[in-house]
C-alpha cells in the first residue's frame, strides 16, 4: 500500500515537471519552424497539456482497466473546469477577449453532448471511438485555418509574448520535447500502476480512483499553466488551455483508449460524472461566450465553480466509505 502512494506520488510529480517541459519543447520547436503563435496557443498549449490524460487513459486501456482510462478523462474535464477554472478566477477574474475562444466554447459544447450520446449505452465500442477520433481530425483541421486567418487574435497576442519573454535556441527545445515525452510514458505508467494497486488494496472501483486521485494528477499541467497565466493576467491563455485541453480529452483521449480496447462504463459514469461534466460545459459557454459583451467569469462565479467541485470530490469519497 505504502509502495502503491509512493508511485501515485512519484508519478504525478513526475508526470507534472514532464508535461511542462513536453510543452516547452514543443512551443518552442514549433516557434523555430515558423508555427504562428495564435496556433501554437490553440494546438500546442491548449492540447499538449493534455498528453499526461492521453498516455495515461491509453495505459490503462492496455491494462484492461476501463474505468480509470474514461474516469481520467471525464474527472480531468470536470477538474479543469470546477476545480483550475474556479481557483484562476478567484486569481484574476477571466475576460474573455479572444475572438477564436468565443467559437471554441461552442464547439465544446457540441464535442461534449456527442461524447454522452456516444455512452448512452454505458460502452465506448471500437467504432465509436473512430468517430470521436474522426471528428477530432476535423477540430485539427478547423483550428489550423482558424490559427492561419490571423495572428492579431488576443490568445496569439498573448502567446507571442509569453514566448518572446522566454526564447529557447532550437537544440534545448527540441531535447526538452524528446526527453518531456520519454518521461511522460514513463510517469504515466507509474502513476497508472499505483492507481490500480491502490484501488485493489481498497476495494474502490477503478472509476473512482481515476476520476479523483489520476484525474487530480493528470491535471497538474493544466492547473499550473492556467494559475501562472492569471496571475499574469494572460486570460485567454488561461481559459483557452481549458477549453483545448477539454476538447482534446473528450474525442482523442477517449477516442485513442477506445481503440485500443472498448471501454465499458457504469450507470453512475454516465448519470453523475458525464452529467455534471455536461452542466459544466455549458456553464462556461454560457459565461465564457459574453454574447453582445466580452465573456467574463467573476470570482464570485469562480469561488462556485470551486464549491460544486469540493462537494463533487465529498459525494465520490462519501460513496466509497
Amino acid at each position: 500500500m505504502i509502495t502503491a502512494i509512493s508511485a501515485i506520488l512519484a508519478g504525478a510529480i513526475l508526470l507534472f515537471w514532464s508535461a511542462d517541459r513536453f510543452v516547452e519543447g514543443a512551443a518552442a520547436s514549433a516557434r523555430h519552424f515558423g508555427m504562428p503563435s495564435l496556433l501554437i496557443g490553440m494546438i500546442i498549449v491548449g492540447f499538449g497539456t493534455s498528453a499526461p490524460e492521453m498516455l495515461v487513459s491509453a495505459i490503462a486501456s492496455w491494462q484492461n482497466t476501463a474505468g480509470i482510462a474514461l474516469g481520467n478523462a471525464v474527472g480531468s474535464n470536470i477538474a479543469n473546469i470546477a476545480l483550475i477554472l474556479g481557483l484562476t478566477s478567484l486569481i484574476s477574474p477571466i475576460r474573455v477577449h479572444s475572438r477564436v475562444l468565443r467559437r471554441e466554447l461552442p464547439l465544446l459544447t457540441l464535442v461534449t453532448a456527442l461524447a454522452i450520446f456516444l455512452i448512452t449505452d454505458l460502452t465506448i465500442s471500437r467504432s465509436n471511438a473512430l468517430v470521436l477520433l474522426g471528428v477530432f481530425a476535423l477540430v485539427l483541421v478547423w483550428t489550423f485555418r482558424q490559427g492561419k486567418k490571423s495572428d492579431t487574435d488576443t490568445l496569439g497576442t498573448e502567446m507571442s509574448r509569453e514566448l518572446t519573454e522566454h526564447p529557447m535556441s532550437i537544440k534545448p527545445a527540441l531535447l526538452r520535447l524528446f526527453a518531456g515525452l520519454i518521461l511522460l510514458i514513463l510517469s504515466s505508467r507509474i502513476l497508472v500502476w499505483g492507481a490500480v494497486r491502490i484501488a485493489e488494496a481498497l476495494g474502490i472501483s477503478d472509476l473512482v480512483i481515476g476520476l479523483t486521485i489520476v484525474a487530480a494528477g493528470t491535471s497538474l499541467p493544466e492547473l499550473a499553466s492556467s494559475l501562472v497565466a492569471a496571475v499574469k493576467k494572460e486570460h485567454d491563455i488561461a481559459l483557452g488551455n481549458i477549453i483545448g485541453s477539454n476538447i482534446f480529452n473528450t474525442l482523442a483521449v477517449v477516442g485513442i483508449a477506445g481503440s485500443i480496447r472498448p471501454l465499458h462504463g457504469s450507470p453512475e459514469l454516465l448519470f453523475r460524472d458525464m452529467l455534471l461534466m455536461g452542466i459544466l460545459t455549458v456553464s462556461i459557454f454560457l459565461l465564457g461566450y459574453g454574447y453582445r459583451r466580452h465573456g467574463r467569469i467573476n470570482r464570485v462565479e469562480g469561488g462556485l465553480l470551486l464549491c460544486v467541485y469540493c462537494l463533487y470530490v465529498y459525494i465520490l469519497i462519501r460513496g466509497v466509505s
